[in-house]
């Protein structure tokens, strides 16, 4: 049996699930994406990286700014869907969505729920230091992510791993998990399992008040936070280069050897002291510069050993 399915998503996070469930063969009746928002040098509006790809795919797209009307309740009632596939929407979906289609809406999230519920849960998990994380498919319910587990694929956090990085892993295994959750539902096979009530935790929007480095941090911490924060917003500190005190971006950095005043420069090799420990900076960004590695960044800036970052 073919499904009958409404997807429902607009970042590029998404993409990957939307490709491959059509790859799947299945009967994608209409996508649902946020409303093209302007973009680039001129501001133009442009759709979303999943209006963009079901447009090439040939599918119908519905970018509505809110699904809490009648008349959005009765345009969703006439797709007649079996599921829907919610990736990173942007949306709530009021109860008269929840409902509509005869297996329910099946949501994608990047956690082990009920670890990480909310805004930003790969973010928050890198800088909590988690081991590993995962990708799982929730029956969706009316409240934040609470809904019943259907499926879930785990994978492990590597030490030095961005933000970005596990971003695009979680995105394809997300794709292999949800179309394994489809072909499961397809056979009857497919069984929810309530979250348990123990080890609860919300992944809060990252605000940009949290990228300032305060290189008294212990060194772990500090390393899970930059890692966390990159690429967006960027944690920051600052560096005195040519008698001026510039504003940089850490975008990545790794555990290093050492000690001194936290912020110190302790070798060429940009390894900083920190409150216990040490990091080595990895990758940096100047202002209104490209992301270059940390020897390139330090030979540019005329800056080495017994210098100090604020």
């Amino acid at each position: 049996m073919t499904l009958r399915i409404v997807f429902m998503g607009t970042p590029d996070f998404s993409v990957p699930t939307l490709k491959a469930i059509h790859a799947a063969g299945h009967d994608i009746v209409a996508v649902y994406s946020q409303p093209p928002r302007p973009a680039g040098r001129g501001m133009a509006l442009t759709p979303s990286p999943v209006h963009a790809t079901a447009q090439a795919l040939g599918l119908p797209v519905l970018t509505p700014t809110s699904l809490k009307s009648d008349d959005a309740a009765a345009i969703f009632r006439a797709h007649d869907a079996d599921v829907a596939v919610v990736v990173a929407y942007g949306l709530l979906l009021p109860e008269s969505i929840l409902a509509e289609p005869r297996h329910g809406c099946l949501n994608l999230h990047g956690s082990k729920l009920p670890r990480w519920r909310g805004a930003a849960p790969i973010q928050r998990a890198i800088m909590a230091g988690d081991a590993e994380t995962a990708v799982e498919v929730m029956q969706m319910e009316k409240g934040l992510d609470t809904g019943p587990v259907c499926l879930s694929t785990v994978t492990p956090i590597e030490p030095d791993e961005t933000t970005a990085d596990l971003h695009d892993r979680l995105s394809v295994l997300g794709a292999t998990t949800m179309v394994e959750a489809l072909a499961m539902l397809e056979r009857g096979e497919l069984v929810s399992v309530e979250q348990s009530d123990v080890g609860v935790t919300y992944a809060h929007k990252i605000d940009k008040s949290e990228a300032r480095i305060d290189w008294r941090l212990d060194a772990k911490l500090l390393h899970d936070t930059v890692r966390g924060l990159s690429p967006f917003p960027g944690a920051w500190c600052e560096v005195p280069i040519a008698g001026k005190v510039e504003r940089l971006k850490v975008l990545r950095t790794t555990l290093g050897q050492g000690s001194g005043t936290p912020g110190e420069i302790l070798d060429d090799a940009l390894t900083i002291a920190c409150g216990r420990g040490a990091v080595r900076l990895v990758q940096v960004q100047r202002a209104g510069g490209k992301p270059v590695d940390a020897g390139a960044f330090r030979r540019g800036a005329g800056i080495g050993r017994g210098d100090r970052l604020t």
